[in-house]
C-alpha cells in the first residue's frame, strides 16, 4: 500500500498519527484539508509531503469551477501558497508545488480541463518516480551494511515516510532483501517518537531485527562499540552538503564523528536545495509545545511549564561521510559532487 495516493477524485492516504495503533486511511476532498494532513503530521517525511502537496495541487484544479484557464491559474497560485505555508522546512513541499505551477504554465492549454488532466498526470508522475528513485537509491546504499553490523537509524525514513520503499530504511530493505544478517538500533526520537512507534512498526512488517533505544543512549552504544554505521534522512540538503533533518540528528553526527563512526544521509536529488548556500539557510519549523509537555494528549508536565519545540535541526557537512542518492553515493568535495548528482551524473 502507497502512503498517498489518488482514489477515485480525492486524495487518500495512511493517517500515520495513529500508527503502531491502527492501520488508518483517511480521505482528502479540498486542498484546505491536504494542507492540514501536512501541518498536523497526519502524513509526514519529506518524499511523502512532497507527493501529496502534488496530489493537493491536482485536487484544487479538478474542484475548481474556473471557466477559463487564466482564472484557473490564479486559483492554483492560491493553492500552491497554502500548501507552501503548511511546513516550512522540507524542500520536497516546495519543489513539488512548483513542479505542478510550471506545468500548468508550461503549455498552451486550451480549457481548463486540459490543465487539470495535466496537472493530475504530474502529480502521479512525481509519486511513481519517487518510488523508483526510494529503489535505486535501496540499491546504492545497501553497500554500506556488512554482515552482521549494528546500523542506528533516526526518525522514520521508511515506506510511510515517502509514496513507498523508503530512504534510509530503504537501504536498510534493500541489504536485509539481499539475505544481508543486521541488527538494526531504533532512536525513540522525541517528542513524536516517529522511531519508537513508525519505525519500529516498518521493521516488524520487513522482519528486520530491532530494538527501540531511548534517544539518549544512542552514545551509550557507540561507545561500546556496537554501532557500525549511522543511516538517516534529509528533509533539505544545502549546496555545501550542510543538511536537515529531524531534531536530535546534530546530536548523532557529533558522537558518530567522536567515535569514529560512518555518518551517511540518504536522499533524493529533490531533497538538495541549491539554492542555500549553507544549511544557516535553511528555515527551521518550531512546532506547538504541547507536543512536548503532553506527547499524544499524554501530560508528563504541566501545561503551563514552559517548553521549545524545534522540528528539526541542521547538521554541518563535515560530519557527514556522504550522501546517498538515486545517483550514487555523493562524497566531498560536496560543492561540486551534490551539484553533479542533482544534474543527473552518476557520482
Amino acid at each position: 500500500m502507497r502512503t498517498v495516493y489518488w482514489h477515485q477524485q480525492h486524495v487518500r492516504m495512511i493517517d500515520q498519527r495513529r500508527i503502531p495503533w491502527e492501520l488508518a486511511l483517511v480521505d482528502l476532498h479540498d486542498v484546505e484539508a491536504v494542507a492540514d494532513s501536512i501541518r498536523d503530521m497526519t502524513v509526514r517525511g519529506a518524499p511523502a509531503i512532497g507527493a501529496t502537496a502534488a496530489f493537493g495541487m491536482a485536487l484544487a484544479a479538478q474542484n475548481s469551477k474556473a471557466q477559463t484557464v487564466p482564472e484557473l491559474l490564479g486559483e492554483l497560485g492560491k493553492a500552491a501558497d497554502l500548501l507552501k505555508a503548511s511546513r516550512p522546512t522540507a524542500v520536497n513541499l516546495a519543489w513539488a508545488v512548483d513542479k505542478l505551477m510550471a506545468s500548468a504554465n508550461g503549455s498552451d492549454f486550451a480549457t481548463p480541463d486540459e490543465v487539470r488532466a495535466a496537472l493530475l498526470n504530474a502529480a502521479q508522475q512525481i509519486a511513481d518516480d519517487d518510488v523508483d528513485i526510494n529503489q535505486r537509491m535501496g540499491k546504492v546504499g545497501s553497500v554500506l551494511i556488512n554482515e552482521q553490523d549494528t546500523v542506528l537509524h533516526h526518525c522514520n525514513t521508511g515506506a510511510l515516510a515517502t509514496v513507498d520503499y523508503g530512504t534510509a530504511i530503504g537501504v536498510i530493505r534493500s541489504a536485509f532483501e539481499q539475505g544481508k544478517q543486521f541488527h538494526v538500533l531504533l532512536d525513540e526520537t522525541r517528542p513524536r517518537l516517529q522511531g519508537a512507534r513508525l519505525s519500529a512498526w516498518e521493521m516488524e512488517q520487513l522482519g528486520v531485527p530491532y530494538d527501540i533505544i531511548p534517544d539518549t543512549a544512542a552514545g551509550f552504544y557507540m561507545r561500546r562499540g556496537e554501532i557500525k554505521l549511522v543511516l538517516l534522512g534529509a528533509d533539505r540538503i544545502a549546496a555545501n552538503g550542510d543538511f536537515a533533518n529531524k531534531i536530535g540528528t546534530y546530536q548523532v553526527a557529533v558522537l558518530a564523528k567522536e567515535n569514529g563512526i560512518p555518518f551517511y544521509t540518504v536522499a533524493p536529488t529533490s531533497t538538495v536545495d541549491l539554492s542555500l548556500a549553507t544549511g544557516d539557510d535553511i528555515p527551521i519549523e518550531e512546532r506547538d509545545k504541547s507536543e512536548v509537555l503532553a506527547p499524544f494528549g499524554n501530560a508528563i508536565a504541566p501545561a503551563h511549564f514552559n517548553a521549545r519545540n524545534p522540528a528539526f535541526d541542521v547538521t554541518p557537512a563535515h560530519y557527514l561521510s556522504g550522501i546517498v542518492t538515486e545517483n550514487g553515493i555523493v562524497r566531498p568535495p560536496f560543492e561540486v559532487n551534490l551539484r553533479r548528482a542533482v544534474m543527473g551524473e552518476q557520482v
